[in-house]
């Protein structure tokens, strides 16, 4: 960035980083050993022996600092918390003189003994400090102050959501409790992978880049590889891949995959997203929702709760969940019996409970319109939703026993869709008619109906074994048991349109 777009406080920092190189420091030096983070250092010291903290180096973020003449306290801001540090001149000799080229933002390294001040704050006081990387930008850090009647008051907040998402390394270094989120986060994938690994189970990788894109219904990314002149997608979704290779011989592979949809984005919807997908063979959808319901249970007791609150509402994550099938559902909340009803007649079906529709969608899509604001808001507690209509599932197996269905179920929590499951279609006649179904959806106008995919056939007649698949959502899942209602607030970096 050129100087003279730089407001004056950033110019200020320029000239104390010179200083600082003229001095003979290295504002940007290559190490720092550490022997203690501040977390360590608040749960261990005691007072009564505070030998075992006699010689720590820590390292951090400057996140305030104050002046005091032959004194100078500032916290410092590491992956554990903040700590107060203590600067004597007379300990510092020379070096002290250069504190007053340090600023918030600052990252420093400082070696000591740890103490209690008169205040009562654990402290280290400082007889070595290293300056570990001059910080350039002002950091938007709060203000706090008490009124008269005792409640906090935050000045300065860096609070705008846009500007947290964009920026989200400030807004990590200004909110730490955010953290929080992501740590949950990844301890979930964590506890999804051993669950899997446990169990024998193989994670694989897949193309991101397809000659095809299946498996769900959705628009995709276009991209083109110039060396093989050809058009490529990314991938909405993972299920083909790995079907091709239970074909293969694999009994249970899992994959946690980015997949990319060209899709709105709202709060439940981000154009890049992370799912995971298994499948086992020899299982069907019946074990997969005994399977689900430990996984889910897992997580909870991995993260050290079984229950959840969104809003005023707490959400019990114990077995057995919910089983209602999806036509009963319609019933109980529209007081309609929708099975077997033509186009026309859940057209009217929706506009008699007030909803609108695409005159141009056809019935599957009016069935996913009326489920979603009918029934969706109402799945609060875990709810297996069973045995979805043959059109809607196209890669599903047909139900055993009830003509028009299939063997599918979706899981939802809190309103919100977080698994979907098939006892798989591995009939390739049958399979074959449902891929052709769906490419005369696409000539008369459906973008998000599926492709055909040869290949894909191909590898079903060679044969594929009875086979359970099930796709959760992680983004979901981890809004689900944070307690976020968007998902950008557990994505780092979410998809936002370019400033100016």
């Amino acid at each position: 960035m050129s100087d003279n777009l730089r407001n004056d406080q950033e110019l200020r920092r320029i000239e104390e980083l010179e200083l600082l190189e003229q001095a003979g420091i290295n504002p940007y030096p290559y190490s720092y050993d550490l022997t203690h983070n501040t977390g360590e250092i608040l749960s261990t010291f005691q007072d009564e022996d505070p030998s075992p903290l006699s010689n720590v180096a820590i390292a951090g973020r400057i996140m305030s600092i104050r002046r005091m003449g032959k004194a100078t306290f500032a916290h410092l801001q590491d992956k554990a918390g903040r700590l107060q540090i203590y600067f004597k001149r007379d300990d510092l000799v020379d070096f002290y003189e250069n504190l007053k080229l340090l600023d918030i933002g600052d990252i420093i390294g400082v070696k000591g003994f740890v103490f209690r001040t008169r205040m009562g704050e654990i402290s280290v006081h400082s007889h070595s400090v290293e300056i570990l990387c001059k910080s350039l930008r002002v950091l938007p850090t709060a203000k706090e102050e008490v009124d008269e009647e005792g409640n906090k008051i935050v000045h300065d907040a860096f609070a705008d959501k846009e500007q947290r998402y964009r920026k989200r390394y400030i807004d990590l270094i200004v909110n730490p409790e955010i953290k929080e989120t992501f740590q949950k986060r990844s301890k979930i994938i964590t506890t999804m992978r051993r669950f899997f690994d446990e169990q024998g189970w193989l994670e694989v990788e897949t193309p991101i880049l397809q000659p095809l894109y299946g498996g769900a219904s959705a628009r995709p990314f276009i991209t083109h590889h110039n060396a093989l002149d050809v058009d490529l997608y990314l991938r909405i979704a993972i299920e083909l891949y790995l079907k091709r290779l239970i074909v293969g011989g694999f009994e249970g592979v899992y994959e946690i995959s980015k997949n990319f949809r060209n899709e709105g984005m709202d709060k439940k919807h981000n154009p890049e997203f992370t799912m995971m997908e298994i499948y086992v063979a020899y299982k069907d959808y019946i074990w997969m929702m005994e399977m689900v319901e430990d996984l889910i249970c897992a997580i909870a007791d991995s993260l050290g709760t079984k229950q959840m609150s969104v809003g005023e509402t707490k959400i019990d994550v114990q077995k057995p969940f919910r089983r209602a099938k999806m036509f009963d559902l319609f019933r109980e909340y529209t007081g309609e019996d929708l099975f077997g009803k033509s186009r026309e007649e859940l057209s009217a079906i929706s506009q008699k409970i007030n909803i609108e529709v695409d005159p141009q969608s056809n019935s599957m899509k009016l069935l996913d319109e009326i489920f979603s604001q009918k029934v969706e808001p109402n799945l609060i507690q875990p709810t297996f939703v069973i045995d979805y209509p043959l059109e809607m599932s196209p890669l599903a197996k047909k139900h055993r026993t009830d003509e028009g269905l299939v063997e599918r179920f979706e899981l939802f929590i809190a309103g919100t869709e977080i698994a979907n499951a098939f006892s798989e279609l591995n009939d390739p006649r049958d399979q074959r008619q449902r891929l052709e179904e769906q490419s005369r959806n696409r000539a008369a106008g459906d973008e998000e109906a599926m492709t055909l995919d040869e290949d894909f056939l191909y590898a079903i007649e060679v044969g594929m074994p009875p086979t359970a698949g099930l796709g959760i959502g992680i983004d979901r899942l981890t809004m689900l048991f944070t307690g976020e209602t968007s998902i950008r607030d557990v994505l780092f970096f979410p998809q936002m349109k370019p400033e100016g």
